[in-house]
């Protein structure tokens, strides 16, 4: 029996080129566009004010930069809210023990950055563990509906009423909720919300992070719950994705063994008998 794990490393590896060139080739020229759109706009800054050298500009630019690594967004004035209160506090300790990590926003002082390493040692694995049961309980009511039919072949139904719903609950209606709050398109929105469940969480769109609006003081607490429910559901999907596919990867490897060993079992039947030669004892 042939293992089918060189057909599976061969797959994600070519994913992985697959997905390097077409990035590169979406992405490489806009990138480009944008550095020589931002020098132009340094060099006509430089010109409406001679007072300033290149070298003056450049140190400022740096300080935007360090501002903006710190979590202090450069727009708007000091009456921003802060990074820190329990809202927001709370929204980034669900983004640590989730792995989401968008990178907008990190412990800035040594006692909070070795507090976030042990935080997020403990509280990973707990956040596992919540998550594990929470999908344990998601199938356990898969398997009341089924019992409840109680009639063959529902379960693909039953299948399809889980993932629509979920997909409704936290795939469609949320961009609508953060396109109405943050002023994102509905592209937008449903991107945000796609790469935060999945735990990828890039840091380019997050919400609550917009110094011209007034948010709520809960927004983010509440989005943060969304979050973990929202990662049980996703999780549960994604697994059941990798069965069917590890499934049908086993499948089609172990038909072509299968045909491989009827093959070779025909050619054998297929030659003649070679005489034995019987030696006395």
């Amino acid at each position: 029996k042939i293992s089918w794990t060189p057909l599976l490393v061969l797959g994600y590896l070519f994913y992985l080129l697959l997905g390097a060139m077409v990035f590169q080739l979406l992405e490489k020229q806009a990138e480009t566009h944008f550095r020589d759109q931002f020098q132009l706009e340094k060099l006509k800054f430089l010109q409406n004010y001679t007072c300033l050298d290149r070298q003056a500009l450049e140190q400022f630019v740096q300080v935007l930069m360090e501002a903006w690594e710190k979590g202090v967004n450069p727009e708007g004035n000091s009456t921003n809210p802060s990074n820190w209160d329990f809202s927001n506090s709370f929204f980034f300790a669900g983004t640590v023990v989730t792995t989401i990590g968008y990178g907008n926003l990190s412990p800035s002082t040594v006692a909070g950055q070795i507090f976030c390493v042990f935080y997020a040692l403990f509280g990973v694995p707990l956040n596992l563990a919540f998550l594990n049961q929470l999908g344990k309980g998601l199938n356990a009511h898969l398997l009341t509906l089924e019992r409840w039919v109680q009639k063959p072949g529902r379960a693909q139904v039953q299948l399809a009423i889980f993932l629509t719903t979920g997909t409704l609950l936290f795939l469609v209606f949320p961009p609508l909720v953060f396109s109405y709050v943050e002023g994102w398109s509905y592209g937008e929105g449903f991107y945000f919300t796609f790469i935060t469940l999945s735990t990828i969480g890039f840091g380019d769109y997050v919400v609550g992070t917009n110094p011209n609006k007034h948010y709520i003081p809960v927004y983010r607490s509440l989005t943060a719950i969304w979050i973990v429910f929202g990662l049980a559901w996703l999780a549960l999907v994604f697994n059941v994705g990798a069965d069917l596919m590890e499934r049908y990867l086993q499948l089609k490897w172990h038909k072509s063994d299968l045909s491989l060993a009827e093959g070779a079992t025909t050619k054998l039947e297929d030659e003649p008998e070679q005489p034995r030669i019987h030696i006395p004892s």
